[in-house]
């Protein structure tokens, strides 16, 4: 597949990897909005949460404890976000479902 998250995952394109596991693989986004700006996304690839369907709702929380984890890890959990962006219109520009984790600043609401 020519995903460019696929690739990510299969080591064809760097990243600067922040978490792997048998299920999902998390890397610092190229372009951060935040002082921690990271991608969790499934190995397993999916085009986004339009497309889910019952069998991928463990994987889609697993992605959420991930990000639960690198918060911890980098000490932002008195304020964090987690943001999954649906189609072009939500800002989804990379059609391999991801979570966007984002912390280290105010956030202020409501986003974007």
């Amino acid at each position: 597949m020519d995903c460019l998250f696929c690739r990510i995952i299969r080591g064809e394109i760097p990243s600067k990897k922040v978490h792997e596991d048998a299920e999902t693989f998390a890397f610092e986004d190229i372009n951060p909005q935040a002082p921690t700006h990271v991608l969790i996304i499934p190995k397993k690839h999916m085009v986004g949460l339009r497309e889910a369907t019952a069998q991928d709702a463990d994987i889609i929380g697993k992605c959420h404890l991930v990000a639960a984890e690198i918060a911890r890890k980098r000490d932002i959990e008195n304020g964090y976000r987690t943001v999954l962006n649906v189609g072009p219109g939500a800002g989804q520009s990379v059609f391999h479902l991801h979570l966007h984790l984002l912390g280290g600043r105010s956030l202020a609401w409501p986003p974007g």
